[in-house]
């Protein structure tokens, strides 16, 4: 149960967003900025760098949320599957696999990124703006993750739920639903 009444209807992160829409809008608009903003990095690259951060935190709703949207993206469920397991073994490029290394160091602690990180990274193609990003975004979903889990917000057991919500992702970004979230209530049990 959630430290605070929120929406019943809007578990996660969303509920939280809506309780406090004027510290929600800055922070949407990083969110939309950073992860389907303009980048070298596909939204699909991006969302597996929130999905390892939220993994790595063990924040089960943004894990599932953009797990969701990463598959939907990149367009199966095996890659973040293995990149939650091993990311050596992950299904994408050389270069991917050292930035998820620096995302996964970030979640540890901003100091745990080295030289030698940076380094790696950059023999394998890594753009000093892809190194920026990567690390912003990992910081990002620290936060998100210490939001959700440390106001003890609702994190739905069900599959489907988190694929509707990748969808939305997806379809709309992180930008606030312009006419809101009302529409969500018709799929909460009586």
């Amino acid at each position: 149960m959630p430290h605070i009444p929120l929406p019943a209807h809007l578990p996660g992160i969303t509920g939280l967003l809506e309780y406090s829409k004027e510290t929600a809008q800055p922070i949407r608009v990083l969110t939309q900025f950073l992860l389907r903003g303009e980048s070298t990095l596909t939204p699909g690259e991006r969302e597996l760098i929130a999905t390892i951060v939220s993994h790595q935190n063990e924040c089960r709703f943004c894990t599932a949320a953009h797990t969701a949207a990463a598959d939907l993206l990149i367009g199966n469920t095996e890659t973040c599957e293995m990149m939650k397991q091993d990311v050596d073994t992950t299904p994408v490029s050389d270069k991917m696999k050292t930035l998820l290394k620096i995302a996964k160091q970030v979640q540890i602690s901003g100091k745990a990124v080295s030289k030698e990180h940076i380094a790696a990274a950059k023999a394998n193609g890594a753009t000093d703006l892809e190194i920026h990003d990567t690390v912003l975004i990992a910081a990002l979903f620290c936060l998100y993750n210490r939001y959700v889990d440390g106001m003890a917000t609702v994190a739905p057991s069900e599959p489907q739920f988190y694929h509707g919500l990748g969808q939305r992702l997806v379809d709309n970004g992180y930008n606030r639903l312009p006419n809101g979230y009302d529409h969500l209530k018709q799929n909460q049990p009586s």
